[in-house]
């Protein structure tokens, strides 16, 4: 986990923090927090893997899925991308995410936002630029997805994370494709 960039005022676990419960996806570590008085009490804070997730442009668009998971868990207008796997560093993992779901490969990709999404839980959100795709593959959706791919307009794409919540950002003031690439020093 050491070869990740992170965002200025990331929450860390302190190395000194004890693993209390190891779980399928969250981890709780437990440490002894001095107070402003000179007492101590238990702090407590989850990691989980970091996650990519990719802006692709194909063809002055943007691509999106809707997904389908087991439980009735519906995502819809979502960026394709997923959990950083051990030993992966971020790009790798947004590269292998878009294999995974689109069955494509793009040849430019540049790093847009690192973000922290909950201050109580080490985990970091990295979302990557891709553009100029060079392949199509089979996708390899994992047993329990349902993926649906969508191409969208930027403003449709905007408008689909606004409502969502899932504000990038970065993208505050970004108003076209155009403008996006020209950010992140890819036109």
């Amino acid at each position: 986990m050491n070869d990740r960039p992170l965002p200025e005022n990331a929450y860390l676990i302190p190395d000194d923090a004890k693993l209390v419960f190891k779980g399928i996806l969250f981890d709780t570590y437990q440490w002894q927090q001095e107070m402003f008085d000179g007492s101590f009490q238990t702090f407590e804070m989850l990691r989980r893997p970091d996650t990519a997730l990719v802006i692709a442009i194909d063809n002055g668009q943007i691509v999106l899925l809707d997904e389908e998971q087991p439980g009735g868990i519906v995502q819809k207008n979502r960026l394709p991308g997923g959990r950083i796997e051990s030993g992966e560093n971020p790009l790798e993992a947004a590269k292998r995410e878009i294999v995974e779901e689109l069955g494509e490969r793009y040849e430019k990709w540049a790093l847009l936002e690192v973000k922290q999404p909950a201050i109580k839980i080490e985990w970091f959100t990295y979302v990557y630029v891709a553009m100029n795709k060079i392949a199509e593959q089979p996708t390899t959706h994992e047993v329990g997805e349902k993926i649906e791919i969508n191409r969208v307009s930027f403003d449709e794409f905007k408008k689909s994370q606004e409502s969502q919540g899932q504000k990038v950002q970065m993208l505050e003031g970004v108003n076209s494709i155009d403008e996006l690439l020209a950010k992140v020093g890819l036109k």
